[in-house]
């Protein structure tokens, strides 16, 4: 083979190796698809929680929807009326201070009337504690018909605050387990009879004084206590006589009481008694000149409406009104915006304090879901409550007892000015009706 031939021939083996290698093969294996990504779940996320109820005494719940529910319980009606609607007002003005909203519900203010005596509380109460969609409550007015209805409200896991009942009974370390859901905001007597009986013995200069009551818890009580510390003071009870409530012939009692010879007559009493009592007294021999006074129980220009004349130059005992802290004279002006006139007895500022309480432990314990549902463990609202330390009110710094006392106990000694039923307003600082005379 010549060497042009050789030479060609390797050429051609030489191209065909290099096709070889650079050029697609005629049948090739079909490349393997990738592989799917193996589908994984996420992690479910977890339900919160719901709300288990562990307390003691219950819980109550309150849907997105429904409101927060208090209630006021106490006298509305009849001669003492006064004194349950003027708590009442307290009560209406903390709300407004709210805004009327708690934790964006509505808050809804029932009443039930106690009727001021032990049977009215007890049915007040009795229906109270059937309404499981209460939270807590405010009241009783007066101290009757704590004593007829408490035992149904604290069985009913509810806890009520009193701004006006002064037994000193109620707030006593040794009290019944009936009394666990009861507190006050309001002084005990302990503090006013004793004042009441310093006045009469330092001021007036009284040795020889009768006591009047009406058999009620409240009357009763007081004037003991009355009767009591001025015994102590070194002068004599010369009488201590009872009328019933509902009575309107007080001359045979009072007739009784002359034959004393006081020097000072003190009927701690309601409106309707202590007007009949005041009305009479004058025309009893022996009695047209002796100094007379009564207590918060009449401390109202119903009484003045009842008593007439004679109320004129009396006396009166009464939270101090001009002792009350920083918060009070604006407190006023929102009651006298709201209601076009003074207030009409004595716990008004004591219902607000009340109601203020309620709402501050409220807001320790309620439990409040994303959906916007309220629990409030009943219970630890009550044990919220009891804590309460240092809460600066209205009517002064209050720290609640063991026993359920809560109230700054600051008493003065007021004198009626005149007897029109139309020129009462003991907060005018110009000029007050009753007016402020020791301490």
């Amino acid at each position: 083979m010549n060497k042009r031939l050789l030479a060609l021939l390797s050429l051609l083996v030489l191209a065909s190796m290099i096709l070889a290698a650079c050029g697609t093969p005629a049948a090739t294996e079909e490349a393997p698809a990738p592989e799917e990504p193996v589908a994984t779940e996420a992690p479910a996320e977890e339900e919160p929680a719901m709300f288990e109820c562990t307390d003691a005494l219950g819980c109550v719940e309150i849907a997105p929807d429904e409101p927060v529910h208090i209630a006021y319980w106490g006298v509305l009606s009849g001669a003492d009326s006064s004194l349950g609607e003027d708590s009442k007002r307290g009560v209406e003005i903390a709300i407004d201070d709210m805004g009327g909203q708690f934790q964006g519900h509505d808050i809804l203010l029932t009443t039930e009337d106690g009727l001021c005596t032990p049977e009215g509380g007890a049915t007040a109460a009795q229906k109270l504690a059937t309404d499981t969609s209460l939270v807590g409550l405010i009241g009783s007015a007066c101290s009757d018909e704590t004593v007829g209805g408490i035992a149904a409200i604290t069985n009913a896991g509810l806890t009520t605050i009193s701004p006006a009942n002064t037994r000193p009974l109620l707030t006593d370390p040794n009290r019944g387990p009936d009394y666990a859901g009861y507190l006050r905001t309001a002084h005990s007597d302990a503090f006013q009879g004793k004042a009441v009986a310093e006045f009469a013995y330092n001021v007036l200069g009284v040795r020889k004084a009768a006591t009047i009551h009406d058999g009620s818890a409240y009357a009763e009580a007081l004037q003991q206590v009355f009767a009591d510390e001025f015994t102590a003071l070194g002068g004599e009870v010369v009488a201590q006589e009872a009328v019933a409530k509902d009575a309107t012939d007080m001359r045979p009692v009072l007739t009784t009481v002359a034959a004393a010879e006081p020097e000072f007559v003190y009927f701690p009493v309601f409106v309707a008694a202590g007007g009949y009592i005041v009305n009479q007294i004058r025309d009893v021999a022996g009695l047209e000149d002796v100094k007379i006074a009564g207590s918060d129980g009449i401390f109202t220009a119903d009484f003045l409406e009842a008593g007439g004349a004679n109320t004129e130059g009396m006396y009166l005992s009464s939270p101090d009104f001009g002792a009350f802290p920083g918060g009070y004279p604006e407190f006023i002006e929102k009651h006298n915006a709201k209601y076009g006139g003074a207030p009409l007895s004595v716990f008004h500022a004591h219902a607000y304090d009340a109601a203020n309480i309620l709402f501050t432990a409220l807001e320790e314990v309620a439990v409040v879901e994303a959906d916007g549902t309220i629990y409030v463990p009943r219970q630890a609202l009550r044990d919220a409550i009891y804590a309460t330390q240092n809460f600066q009110g209205v009517t002064g710094s209050l720290s609640c007892s063991p026993s359920g006392d809560c109230g700054a106990p600051v008493i003065a000694i007021y004198e009626i000015m005149n007897s029109d039923p139309a020129s009462w307003d003991p907060q005018n600082a110009d000029n007050p009706n009753p007016k402020k005379i020791y301490p």
